[in-house]
């Protein structure tokens, strides 16, 4: 367990780098007994949502530069390739499945015991907690339940109305929407403010204004890069500017993928402003800790909560980008939908490297907080990553799974389907079907060979382990 030390996890989306000088740190913000923790999640965000990952479009400075200072690892995965899942998975430590079925919109965790709830055993440390932004598995009573005994703009609802003032009312046609309202926003607001900015406003407001004498943890979920798609007039104008220089070549704008269509340009100009914005409202987030004094005491988490909407079914729709070369995207269990760009950064304490083979997923999150925080390590399928981010262990081997038993063919033509990954080695079945798929991720990364009949003795053993696994629900 490591003492006297704050540590800031940025689970999401950006930074952005003033030039303000460093005010010398009080005893009072540098030496808490126990390390503060700040998340940061990015809604939608694809693994090639960044420049730093090499987008050419979606200009990320911020994310960049932090990239350079962390533990950045290239298999990385949420547990479930939409949100309530996998926000589930994140913040339960476990796989998002119950009785076969995988929680979905509204599904709440009052029943969670403390025994198995890493944040109120964090909580239960004395720490200050606090949730800001997107939730989506309850309202503030879950909330409270999981042990965050403060919330800003976070209950049920799954996206915003707007992402301009007044955010809970829809702009352009139809006044009317059946979306859930979300809480407090409207009311801190004013004419002309913008969702990403507000909710950074707050979370910068409540770790000034904390009680410094006590350690904290807050989350912070961004609504971005979620739809719908809303950015400012002149964000948008400089990436239609730049998109219409860039050159796409030969690249196709959509090819067909399940039962709709694959998009395979990042040429959007309203989601490249809208990643461009959360960047820098990640930054406004670190030069708060620069300016306190905390940076060199903090670790940073940087993640999606699953890939970015690439992907439309048998009702066409405005797509916000492309995963490629990844295959797909949200709602499918290709790696379009399920690789995360995460970082974890602790200056003087994590040496900064690329961790190309062990496999980590969003679960392992939490008790991977918790064991730096009290030693503990929890019962639960997601495990403490701490031994990696020290360089004394490798998961290359590791075996995962998935289940997506809440297929949308209408919205984002994607299958029920199961996964296993163990090593380098991918299987999907595709149950409903009796379709079978077999990848090699060393050498096809686009998963584009299907090598299950070519390797029956590897197909039948990760498919038995899979249906072991399923059979455990």
């Amino acid at each position: 367990m490591y003492k006297q030390v704050n540590i800031v996890v940025f689970l999401t989306a950006s930074l952005w780098l003033g030039c303000k000088s460093q005010p010398q740190s009080t005893k009072q913000e540098t030496h808490h007994k126990k390390p503060n923790i700040l998340i940061l999640h990015v809604d939608d965000l694809g693994y090639y949502d960044l420049s730093v990952t090499g987008s050419n479009i979606y200009q990320t400075p911020n994310i960049d530069q932090l990239s350079t200072e962390s533990v950045t690892f290239s298999n990385a995965y949420a547990n479930y390739p939409r949100c309530v899942p996998s926000r589930y998975a994140m913040l339960t430590a476990g796989y998002p499945v119950q009785n076969g079925n995988v929680p979905d919109d509204g599904f709440e965790m009052n029943n969670l015991k403390d025994e198995l709830n890493p944040i109120k055993q964090i909580q239960n440390e004395g720490y200050q907690t606090a949730y800001f932004g997107k939730f989506h598995l309850g309202d503030k009573q879950t909330i409270r339940h999981l042990g965050f005994q403060t919330s800003f703009a976070a209950g049920k609802a799954g996206s915003p109305i707007s992402y301009h003032y007044p955010f809970n009312v829809k702009k352009g046609k139809g006044g009317k929407t059946k979306k859930v309202p979300i809480p407090d926003l409207d009311e801190m607001a004013k004419e002309g403010d913008y969702l990403n900015d507000v909710l950074t406003d707050q979370v910068i407001k409540y770790i000034k204004n904390r009680d410094k004498s006590k350690p904290f943890l807050i989350m912070n979920a961004f609504y971005a890069v979620h739809q719908p798609l809303e950015a400012k007039k002149e964000d948008i104008a400089r990436n239609k500017k730049e998109i219409k220089t860039h050159d796409f070549g030969n690249q196709p704008e959509y090819i067909k993928e399940g039962t709709g269509r694959t998009k395979m340009r990042q040429d959007n100009a309203v989601y490249a402003a809208m990643v461009e914005n959360m960047d820098e409202n990640v930054g406004r987030m670190l030069q708060t800790l620069k300016d306190l004094g905390l940076e060199d005491n903090t670790i940073v988490i940087f993640s999606s909560d699953h890939g970015g909407l690439s992907n439309d079914g048998t009702k066409r729709r405005n797509l916000a980008t492309s995963n490629f070369p990844l295959r797909a995207g949200k709602g499918h269990l290709y790696e379009g939908g399920i690789k995360i760009p995460f970082f974890v950064k602790w200056k003087h304490h994590f040496k900064s490297h690329t961790e190309k083979e062990s496999i980590v997923m969003l679960m392992d999150v939490f008790p991977t907080l918790l064991d730096i925080t009290t030693g503990k390590q929890l019962q639960t399928d997601g495990k403490s990553f701490l031994p990696i981010l020290n360089e004394k262990e490798n998961w290359k081997n590791r075996t995962v799974f998935w289940h997506s038993s809440k297929a949308r063919p209408v919205n984002t033509g994607d299958s029920k389907s199961s996964a296993i990954r163990q090593g380098n080695y991918k299987l999907i079945d595709f149950y409903e079907q009796n379709r079978i798929e077999l990848y090699n991720l060393a050498n096809d990364r686009s998963e584009t060979k299907n090598i299950a009949t070519k390797n029956p003795l590897k197909t039948k053993d990760l498919l038995e382990k899979l249906n072991t696994w399923k059979s455990n629900f």
